[in-house]
């Protein structure tokens, strides 16, 4: 080896080591959102809410552990924790079923749920590796009203999760943002019920001014006619 590769070789293994400290901490490789009730990342992406560029990314909304806010401590999302915002709340039972979109897949430790600062449900899946979609029962107990849900991804091999704000109507009408609990029914936000269409878990419907939720797979079940056990969940009166 002559001098000028020796040189070579010595600068490289000097530069190696410091190369590997100066690149960023890995950030967990996993994204999701919570999808239904539309979360306000996903009143974003929708176009529902006007609010910067969680627009385009409603599944990043990442930051430390432990925190309670809607954008997760990233200064870029600070709208997501303006309550004042126009956020529509979805009317939904006392217990309700919460699914999350996840874009990239991560194993996971705990999933949990807060109101007003208290767990109201938490789920544990001990370092698992979720599917595409996650869904969660969650039982109110005795809230009703407009309440702000916190949903938190806590995955399992980094310090971070992920964070996302629901705004819903327990018992009752959505309505919009920046207040407490209306008695009135809101608009109905979801798209008219159709025979013919093919319905799967989640997705909502409005009929005869009600706000409805498939459990399962449907099609060409009327909402209102299907009783208690049925496919369709009454979400509560909503105003066409």
């Amino acid at each position: 080896m002559n001098t000028k590769r020796r040189l070579a070789a010595v600068i490289g293994v000097g530069i190696a080591p410091l190369v590997a400290v100066c690149l960023p901490a890995a950030t967990a490789s996993a994204h999701g959102y919570v999808s239904t009730p539309p979360s306000r990342q996903a009143q974003c992406a929708a176009g529902t809410v006007d609010c910067g560029s969680i627009k385009y990314e409603p599944q990043s909304v990442e930051g430390p552990k432990g925190l309670r806010s809607c954008s997760g401590g990233n200064a870029g999302f600070a709208e997501l924790d303006d309550d004042s915002k126009n956020w529509k709340a979805t009317p939904v039972s006392s217990s309700t079923t919460f699914t999350w979109k996840l874009t990239a897949r991560h194993s996971t430790s705990t999933w949990q749920y807060f109101v007003g600062g208290q767990t109201v449900a938490e789920f544990n899946d001990n370092g698992a590796q979720p599917g595409a979609t996650v869904t969660h029962q969650v039982n109110f107990g005795g809230l009703s009203g407009r309440q702000k849900v916190l949903a938190v991804w806590n995955i399992a091999d980094t310090p971070n999760a992920f964070y996302a704000c629901i705004d819903v109507q327990i018992g009752g009408g959505g309505g919009n943002g920046g207040g407490g609990g209306e008695e009135n029914p809101g608009d109905c936000a979801a798209s008219a019920w159709s025979a013919g269409a093919v319905y799967n878990g989640g997705d909502t419907v409005s009929w005869k001014n009600h706000t409805w939720r498939a459990k399962w797979w449907a099609q060409g079940e009327e909402p209102g006619t299907t009783g208690e056990w049925g496919v369709w969940e009454d979400l509560g009166a909503c105003a066409a």
